[in-house]
């Protein structure tokens, strides 16, 4: 795997993009924290410094010590890294007597600077600070300004070191992948050879090398990660690849009969173990949403552990985890990066003593999808909505009976199904239906009922960190609703949720 861009994380809300925008590029890179990276550079072509929320005036503002990276790798600032270079290099930034927030023009761009190739005066950028840069750092010249923002790009001279005030990781800044692909591609001469099928031939050889003649116990769920990460597997290891799919009876209606269908059609081993009494017993009564996850992640192991023991000297554990959750689990503010276990089985015991394998650490979720579309996989369980670890059982507020996992079933078989045959669902990052703990009074023919109330919910986003509701047809709604409430007994109301993340969650509990 070749690492050609660090990207030092100060905190910022937007690192992610960055990386993400990078990789558009064909460009591998990834995040540390600024106070916890490699000390070897030497496989690293270029250097980005990220925004922060602190001030660099602050005398709590990260502080890192870039001696073996200023002037000898080429060095991309970006807002707070802006600052941070002008402050502590003979420049100046003070508090900004108007905060620019949002977007902005360029109004001035230096003539001749490969840095600004292909992108026009004018053009818009997007502003997130509350500090300006009053002069430059030594050595500094002044590449572009906005209105407010006399300071708006430099470079140092001598050195490939680049700053901006604005970002460029964002959509609103309109040249943003150009300026991205000027400092890696022109500047820093980053080769672009990240590409799916470079990343399979890559990883195929790099686990083959690792596991050898081992065993490997996969635990699947259907989704699009563990999919990839199995057939990857299989294709380097073959038969040593054990896959076990558990349904533990909080799944969607004849999903598991669905997807080991879908899986044999695959060529993988997978052994498929029904749970769903064992999990739906151990939740009876249990109605607090943390303590149902317990119990889920708790029989999982159980169950899961049964089954891996059976498979003679397995030394390995596989699991579906990718880039972001690895991302998520690195602490800026500390003095050292702790990564937590992201298993997809809850969690293991020590007794089982395995290793861990993870095929797609170092991938999005969009490129997790181009990986599999290289790999063959079938295109609609690429395009699958993410789906919850605990299953309905999140979606079902209050304590869990058969009768009500069967009543949600249905519902959402309606709702996902609707999506599909009005050629929504493609439209829809997540979408679900959430059973209510309430009541409600209906009249059906020339009865009065008193039924469960049942809310849809349809997000778009791009990685769920924020999400926004999904305007829905009426029409659609309305033709849902009836057949909800006509076919699924049980249900007599049918309300849609219409909030934003933040400050809403995507799911309910």
């Amino acid at each position: 795997m070749q690492h050609n861009v660090l990207i030092l994380d100060f905190g910022s809300q937007y690192t992610q993009l960055i990386a993400r925008r990078v990789r558009e590029l064909n460009i591998f890179c990834e995040i540390f924290p600024y106070n916890h990276f490699p000390e070897d550079l030497s496989s690293y072509k270029a250097v980005i410094l990220s925004g922060s929320p602190f001030s660099v005036r602050a005398e709590d503002a990260p502080h890192p010590d870039l001696t073996n990276i200023r002037g000898k790798l080429p060095l991309l600032a970006v807002c707070y890294g802006a600052q941070y270079l002008s402050h502590f290099s003979g420049g100046e930034v003070a508090p900004s007597n108007i905060r620019e927030y949002g977007r902005a023009n360029l109004s001035y761009i230096k003539e001749g600077e490969v840095f600004f190739d292909s992108i026009e005066k004018n053009s818009q950028v997007w502003m997130s600070h509350s500090d300006t840069i009053k002069t430059l750092p030594t050595n500094g010249v002044r590449l572009a300004s906005t209105k407010d923002v006399e300071n708006a790009a430099y470079r140092i001279d001598g050195e490939l070191t680049y700053a901006i005030q604005f970002h460029p990781e964002v959509y609103h800044t309109t040249g943003g992948k150009q300026l991205l692909e000027n400092f890696l591609v022109k500047i820093a001469e980053v080769p672009q050879s990240f590409t799916p099928n470079a990343f399979v031939d890559d990883i195929i050889v790099e686990l083959q090398e690792k596991i050898q003649n081992d065993k490997v116990v996969l635990g699947l769920s259907g989704g699009v990660d563990s999919t990839v990460a199995a057939v990857l597997l299989h294709k380097a290891i073959g038969k040593n690849l054990y896959c076990i799919f558990v349904n533990n009876g909080l799944l969607r209606k004849n999903e598991f009969q669905n997807v080991l269908e879908q899986y044999k059609d695959m060529g993988l081993n997978v052994k498929g173990v029904d749970a769903s009494e064992r999990f739906l017993s151990q939740l009876a009564g249990v109605d607090d949403p943390e303590t149902k996850r317990k119990i889920i992640g708790r029989v999982f192991i159980e169950v899961f552990d049964d089954e891996a023991t059976s498979i003679e000297d397995v030394k390995w554990l596989a699991q579906g985890t990718i880039y972001p959750d690895v991302i998520e689990s690195v602490s800026v503010k500390g003095p050292s990066a702790t990564i937590k276990s992201h298993h997809n089985v809850g969690g293991l015991p020590d007794y089982m003593k395995l290793k861990i394998v993870e095929p797609l650490r170092m991938l999005f979720k969009d490129e997790v999808r181009r990986v599999g579309a290289t790999l063959g996989i079938d295109a609609e369980l690429l395009g699958r909505h993410p789906f919850p670890g605990p299953g309905l059982s999140i979606r079902i507020l209050g304590d869990l009976t058969p009768e009500k996992v069967r009543i949600l079933q249905e519902v959402d078989a309606i709702f996902i199904d609707g999506l599909k045959s009005h050629g929504l669902y493609d439209k829809v990052w997540q979408a679900g239906a959430i059973l209510l703990p309430v009541n409600s009074v209906g009249v059906m023919g020339d009865e009065r009922t008193y039924e469960k109330v049942v809310a849809l919910r349809a997000v778009e986003s791009t990685d769920g960190m924020t999400a926004d509701w999904v305007h829905l047809p009426y029409e659609f709604l309305m033709t849902i609703s009836n057949e909800i409430i006509n076919k699924v007994k049980g249900v007599n109301r049918v309300v849609y949720d219409i909030s934003s993340k933040p400050p809403a969650t995507i799911e309910w509990e």
